[in-house]
């Protein structure tokens, strides 16, 4: 069965130059493209209407710019990648109502059914205030890990929680064993939270203005204050895991050689 097509919606990539691990990452080449760019135009593979880099630095705006990518000049103060969405949607003037995925600046291997999906989750669930997406996991390793973030979800497909760690935990099984595999309870494959996210644009001006929640500060996830706050998060599970970010040199080199620009 054909997937239902997304509403109409704009993709929204926050940049930002600055970056501990990897300095000038959305610059960086990625066979002859800075990277804000490959992702850019890999979102533009999707069904959205328009795809909008929103960045912190002149620099980017003019890489885009040289590259027939629309970008906009955001403050470089902000605290978090919500903040600057929230600047972009008052910029663009979007509508509350209008649908925004955000994709991250780093995803150059981003799918664009991937982004689709997302869009329309916000159409399945009206209730929900965010979408985003997950897999699931295929090793003991990844769910022990606390740099991979987990989901679990209701009946309904909405978030019940994300975590680092390993949720849900198999209380009479062994720490390191695949238990989901043998398991006697079906659909309990803990899932991998994917960072990409869908919302209204309201929603979007909205969400800087609340609380940041005990939970969002232990855990260090943003999408834990939504759920603090109950508002609903609804998740599409994909079948294939995405294609890796860029956080360090060694992703880089990883993406180069992906997409042929050589180690």
């Amino acid at each position: 069965m054909t997937a239902p097509a997304p509403p109409p919606f704009t993709v929204l990539i926050p940049a930002r130059l600055a970056s501990t691990r990897l300095p000038g990452k959305p610059l960086a080449d990625i066979a002859g493209l800075p990277m804000v760019v490959r992702v850019a135009q890999q979102a533009a593979r999707s069904s959205a209407a328009r795809c909008v880099v929103a960045a912190d630095d002149a620099r980017i705006i003019q890489a885009c710019a040289a590259h027939g990518v629309q970008a906009l000049l955001t403050r470089s103060d902000h605290a978090s990648g919500s903040d600057r969405l929230a600047e972009a949607c008052e910029k663009l003037a979007l509508p509350d109502d209008a649908i925004v995925v955000n994709v991250q600046g780093d995803e150059p291997l981003i799918e664009p059914g991937l982004i689709d999906a997302v869009a329309a989750l916000l159409a399945a669930h009206p209730g929900a205030a965010m979408g985003t997406a997950a897999h699931a996991l295929d090793s003991a390793e990844e769910l022990a890990n606390p740099n991979v973030v987990k989901v679990v979800l209701n009946a309904a497909g909405l978030a019940q929680y994300f975590s680092r760690a390993p949720i849900p935990f198999a209380r009479d099984h062994a720490a390191g064993d695949a238990w989901w595999r043998s398991s006697a309870a079906p659909g309990l494959a803990p899932l991998r939270h994917v960072g990409i996210y869908s919302y209204r644009a309201g929603f979007v001006r909205r969400f800087p203005q609340l609380p940041p929640a005990p939970t969002e500060q232990c855990e260090q996830l943003e999408q834990l204050r939504a759920l603090w706050h109950g508002h609903a998060i609804a998740v599409h599970v994909t079948a294939q895991a995405p294609g890796a970010g860029v956080d360090t040199p060694q992703d880089l080199q990883r993406v180069r050689a992906l997409l042929g620009a050589g180690a």
